[in-house]
C-alpha cells in the first residue's frame, strides 16, 4: 500500500524513458524514495541538494576528471540523494571502478542511459508522478482519519483502530498507555507487546518523541499519544526489516489522534464522576468537618502509612468573560490534567479547581522519605518547566507547597502554608521558592506581617534610611541591600550598583551617619538584613 504513494528508484524502470537504462552499482538502494528529480551539471552543488533527489547528469561539468567525478559522487551520497542517472556520451563513456565500488558499498544506485534521452521529458514525467502520488496520499490520509474517528466512537475503539492499522501494514500494532491496560493486535503476537512494555517501563520518565526504535533485533515505529499537553501513551508499529517512511508516521499520527480522543472522553467521564471530590477537598483544606464515608470515597488511599502535602497553583484569571458552561469544561480539564500529572510522579492526588486556584492533596508512602523527596523535586521541576497550556492554565502561574503532615486533619495548615509560599512568590522578593520548607527566615516574618508588627520592626532598623531616600530621592536603601548581599565587599558592591567606588564610599559614609557606626557588627547586621527582607515582603502592599 505504501508503494502507491511513494516513488522509489526501482519504480522508474517501468517508465518508457528508462527502457534502455541499467544499474551499474548500488542495487541495494533501489528502494530509496525519490522526492524530486534534479538535473545537475556543476561540480560544486552545495545547498542545491536537500536529500531524496534523483540526479540526472551528462557529466559536462566534471571535465573528464576522475578525482572530480569521485568527489561528485561522494557529495551526492553525503547529501542523501536517491541515486544518479548518467547519460553515456563524450563525458561518460564508462564509470571508474573505484566510483562503482563506492556506490556499491553505500547502496547508492548509479544508473547508465545507454541511449540519448531528453532530461526535460524525464523530469516532467517523474515530477507529475510524484505530485500525483502525494495528492493520493493526502486523500488517503483524509479517508483514514475519518475512519479512525468513526472507530473511536464505537465500543472497543482502541482495539478496532489497531486492527485497522494492521490491515494497512500487515504488521503487529501495539498501544501502551501511561496508565491502564495495554493493547496489541494480532492477539498471538504478545512477544512484541512485551518487548515494548519492558522498554517503556525501563525508559527514563522523560517523554519519548516519535522515532524509529530498535529493541534487540526488532525495529518499531513509535508515536506518542498526546492530550492536554501530556503524553498518555505510545502507539507502536512493528517495522520488521523495512525502514520506516513518512507514510508510517503520518498514518500513526492520525491513529494516535483518534486514540487520544477515546482516552480524553474516558477520562472526562471519570472526572465527572469525581465532581463531588472538589467540595470534599475544599472542606478538608478549610478545616471543616466531614463524614468518614466521604473520606473513604474521595481519599481511599488515606491511612496511617501515608503522608500528605498540599500543592497550590494560583492562576491569573482570563481577561475575557467566561460563561458558566465554559468554566465547568475548563475546570474539568484542569482537574483531569493535574490528576494525570501527579499520578505520573507516583503521588495519589485529590483535586479541587476554582477560577483562580488549583489545590491538590497529594498523598505518598510515609515509609520512603528519600523517594518522596525525589518525587517532590521531579514534580516541581516538571511543573516549573511546563510552558504550554496557556489556554487552560493562563499566562501566569504561581506555585506553593505546604509542609508534610501525617494526618488529614492537619492539611488545613499545609494549605495555609502553601498559600503563604505563593504569596511570597507574588511579592517583590528576588528569591523564588516553592515549598514552605525552603522559605527560611520568612517563616518568622510572615506572622509578623499579619500582626502588623513587621512594619514597626522595619521602621526601627531601616527608618532613617527610608526617610532619607524619600526626602532626597537617593538610593541609600538599594546601596545598603546590595552591600550587605555582597558580604561587605566594596569592589563587588560597586560593580553590581554600576557606580565608581568613590561614589559608593560617599554613600556608605551617609549610611553610617544614619544607622550608626556599629551597623556592620554581627548582631546589628543580622537585624538589618532581616529588616531588609521584611521591607521587601511588605513593599508590594
Amino acid at each position: 500500500m505504501m508503494n502507491e504513494f511513494t516513488l522509489k528508484v526501482k519504480d522508474v524502470f517501468t517508465r518508457e524513458h528508462f527502457r534502455h537504462a541499467k544499474v551499474l552499482a548500488g542495487s541495494g538502494g533501489l528502494d530509496r524514495v525519490i522526492r524530486w528529480v534534479h538535473v545537475l551539471e556543476v561540480e560544486d552543488f552545495g545547498s542545491l541538494i536537500h536529500g531524496g533527489e534523483l540526479i540526472l547528469t551528462t557529466g559536462v561539468g566534471l571535465h573528464l576528471d576522475f578525482s572530480a567525478q569521485l568527489k561528485f559522487v561522494r557529495q551526492l551520497i553525503a547529501s542523501n540523494a536517491a541515486g544518479i542517472c548518467i547519460e553515456k556520451g563524450p563525458y561518460f563513456q564508462e564509470i571508474h571502478e573505484d566510483i562503482l565500488e563506492l556506490a556499491e558499498n553505500n547502496d547508492f544506485p548509479i544508473i547508465m542511459f545507454e541511449e540519448t534521452v531528453k532530461f526535460v521529458d524525464i523530469t516532467q514525467e517523474l515530477h507529475s508522478l510524484i505530485i500525483n502520488r502525494h495528492h493520493d496520499l493526502l486523500r488517503y490520509l483524509d479517508t483514514s482519519s475519518r475512519k479512525f474517528i468513526e472507530l473511536s466512537m464505537s465500543s472497543n475503539g482502541i482495539l478496532k483502530i489497531l486492527h485497522e492499522l494492521y490491515d494497512y501494514f500487515h504488521r503487529t500494532v501495539i498501544f501502551v498507555p501511561v496508565q491502564g491496560k495495554s493493547f496489541h493486535y494480532p492477539s498471538d503476537q504478545k512477544h512484541y507487546h512485551d518487548l515494548i512494555l519492558d522498554y517503556l517501563r525501563t525508559a527514563e520518565s522523560e517523554a519519548i518523541s516519535q522515532r524509529m526504535l530498535t529493541i534487540g533485533d526488532e525495529s518499531f515505529v513509535l508515536m506518542p499519544v498526546e492530550g492536554l499537553g501530556q503524553i498518555w501513551g505510545y502507539l507502536c508499529l512493528h517495522a520488521a526489516d523495512e525502514a520506516p517512511e513518512e507514510f508510517h508516521f503520518l498514518i500513526l499520527d492520525r491513529a494516535a489522534l483518534a486514540i487520544a480522543q477515546i482516552l480524553l472522553r474516558n477520562r472526562t467521564i471519570e472526572e465527572r464522576k469525581q465532581h463531588s471530590e472538589d467540595k470534599f477537598v475544599r472542606a478538608v483544606l478549610q478545616g471543616r468537618d466531614y463524614e468518614n464515608e466521604e473520606l473513604i470515597s474521595h481519599l481511599p488511599f488515606a491511612g496511617p502509612d501515608m503522608s500528605y502535602r498540599v500543592f497550590v497553583m494560583e492562576i491569573q484569571p482570563p481577561d475575557r468573560m467566561i460563561s458558566e458552561e465554559e468554566w465547568e469544561d475548563i475546570k474539568l480539564q484542569r482537574s483531569l490534567m493535574m490528576r494525570a500529572t501527579f499520578k505520573r510522579f507516583d503521588f495519589f492526588p485529590a483535586v479541587s479547581a476554582t477560577k483562580e486556584e488549583i489545590a491538590v492533596i497529594a498523598a505518598f508512602p510515609a515509609n520512603a522519605p528519600e523517594k518522596a523527596k525525589d518525587m517532590l523535586a521531579r514534580l516541581i521541576q516538571y511543573l516549573l518547566k511546563t510552558k504550554d497550556q496557556k489556554a487552560l492554565l493562563g499566562n501566569s502561574r504561581i506555585y506553593g507547597v505546604g509542609r508534610e503532615y501525617d494526618q488529614i486533619g492537619q492539611l488545613s495548615k499545609s494549605y495555609l502554608e502553601a498559600k503563604e509560599v505563593a504569596a511570597l512568590n507574588h511579592s517583590t522578593i528576588k528569591e523564588k521558592m516553592v515549598t514552605f520548607d525552603d522559605i527560611g527566615v520568612y517563616r518568622l516574618l510572615l506572622p509578623l506581617k499579619k500582626s502588623g508588627e513587621l512594619s514597626t520592626y522595619v521602621k526601627d532598623y531601616l527608618g532613617p534610611i527610608l526617610d532619607y531616600d524619600s526626602k532626597t530621592d537617593s538610593d541609600l536603601y538599594e546601596t545598603l541591600k546590595v552591600y550587605l548581599a555582597c558580604g561587605g565587599s566594596k569592589k563587588e558592591a560597586a560593580e553590581q550598583l554600576y557606580i565608581v567606588r568613590q561614589t559608593l564610599y560617599h554613600r556608605l559614609e551617609k549610611i553610617e551617619q544614619l544607622l550608626g557606626k556599629d551597623y556592620m557588627d554581627s548582631n546589628r547586621r543580622i537585624a538589618i538584613e532581616t529588616a531588609i527582607r521584611g521591607y521587601e515582603l511588605i513593599k508590594r502592599s
